[in-house]
């Protein structure tokens, strides 16, 4: 679930809010069920306030999305993809230490 920085991301939007974006941007696929994700819930909303306006936070669930977790090949959750051109330049799986989200969104700016 999206707050207000975090922004709610689909196989819809994909395209539109990631591989087209002009700005590094942090994806978390995620599941409700998963309580890893939740616990990591709080880091992103933190981080997606910290980086306004520098880089895009995001979420993206994969029990309602799974066309691109299959296609980014996500297959433990929580993992933590961060592009920068469309690209994926950072892969993290499993629940992460906020610094190391922080540091690799800070080498891609």
């Amino acid at each position: 679930m999206a707050t207000a920085n975090v922004v709610e991301i689909t196989d819809q939007n994909f395209a539109d809010e990631v591989k087209n974006a002009d700005q590094p941007v942090l994806v978390d696929f995620w599941a409700e069920w998963c309580m890893p994700c939740r616990a990591l819930g709080p880091i992103i909303d933190k981080l997606a306030g910290e980086f306004e306006g520098k880089a895009r936070v995001g979420k993206l669930d994969i029990d309602s999305n799974r066309d691109t977790a299959i296609e980014y090949q996500v297959s433990a959750i929580p993992t933590v993809l961060i592009f920068k051109n469309g690209e994926v330049a950072k892969r993290f799986t499993g629940l992460r230490p906020e610094e190391d989200l922080r540091e690799a969104i800070n080498e891609l700016l």
